[in-house]
């Protein structure tokens, strides 16, 4: 029986694309030097995408495969994949939850951690001899303090358990309280940035969530706030953010994600209160290993006729 063929949309670990391609009929989709003539060529016969979170699968790509089945998603985020249409037509979509919530949930404490204690600024110091002339200035310590998490899901939960740890206070905000959670939610953004020390951004993206922390929010969370994102970067408004950034009305920002990636505005490199990664929370090789496994489970339980594991849709 003849393998069934994918589109892969752009690159994963070269281990995880070896089994694929060893399962699967795989045409690599950023390697085609003329897209429309490859997309002619292979189109009808493609019965699956794998895509990542930060590529997706619009429409007009979509319209491209006649025989589309399924959209296998390497990552939680579907912000980016056309779920209308895919739904519009019969099309499924699975992600990969859970397998990497650890992970981001320990690069959220790890961003907490660095713009706290200044943990960059401190390795800089120590690297260009300026210990040598004098101490580093004094940071900022994170027991005690009051943690806000915005979006308590997989992810806000497990940052909330590491959290409890550093004996940080939580409270969260959700469109309505957590069945089973004892933390004290509130109802709107602006309101839970009013009253703690840490802001982070857990929240699974769509459209409504388009800027949500805005200016009153970061005006909220005020010049002793500190923002930190480990969703999406459309949930920020960036404008808002450098201006924040750039007057100090909030002290600082740790941040994985972005809009506009990886080309981000160049703005932010020249601050000295942020803390930038590169869209890495479940950048470990296991996490990758472990969603490159579901995410393939996901293809053959659907080209075998079984349950999908992690369906969207």
């Amino acid at each position: 029986m003849r393998k069934p063929e994918v589109l892969l949309t752009g690159t994963y670990i070269e281990e995880e694309m070896a089994i694929l391609e060893r399962q699967f009929v795989v045409h690599r989709l950023w390697e085609a030097s003329d897209a429309p003539e490859f997309l002619a060529e292979v189109g009808p016969r493609i019965r699956a995408i794998a895509t990542r979170g930060d590529l997706g699968a619009d429409a007009a790509l979509m319209r491209e495969l006649p025989n589309l089945e399924i959209v296998v998603c390497f990552g939680v985020g579907v912000d980016a994949i056309d779920l209308e249409h895919a739904r519009a037509r019969g099309i499924r979509v699975t992600n990969t939850p859970d397998v990497l919530t650890a992970d981001v949930a320990d690069m959220g404490m790890a961003l907490l951690l660095a713009t706290a204690r200044r943990i960059p600024a401190g390795d800089h110091h120590v690297r260009s001899g300026a210990w040598i002339q004098a101490p580093m200035p004094l940071t900022t310590s994170i027991s005690g303090k009051h943690l806000g998490i915005l979006g308590l899901g997989r992810v806000g939960q497990a940052v909330a358990r590491r959290a409890a740890g550093f004996d940080m206070r939580v409270s969260y905000c959700n469109p309505r309280p957590r069945q089973g959670i004892a933390l004290p939610w509130y109802p709107d953004a602006v309101s839970l940035a009013a009253e703690v020390d840490f802001l982070m951004v857990c929240a699974s993206a769509d459209a409504s969530m388009r800027g949500l922390v805005n200016a009153p929010v970061l005006d909220a969370l005020g010049p002793k706030g500190t923002l930190i994102n480990i969703a999406r970067g459309l949930i920020v408004d960036e404008a808002a953010l450098l201006q924040a950034l750039r007057t100090r009305s909030i002290a600082a920002a740790g941040l994985d994600v972005f809009l506009n990636e990886p080309g981000i505005d160049p703005a932010f490199i020249e601050l000295d209160n942020v803390v930038l990664q590169p869209h890495n929370a479940s950048g470990t090789v296991e996490t990758r290993s472990a969603i490159g496994r579901l995410m393939r489970e996901n293809l053959l339980a659907h080209f075998s006729g079984q349950d999908l594991p992690t369906p969207v849709i």
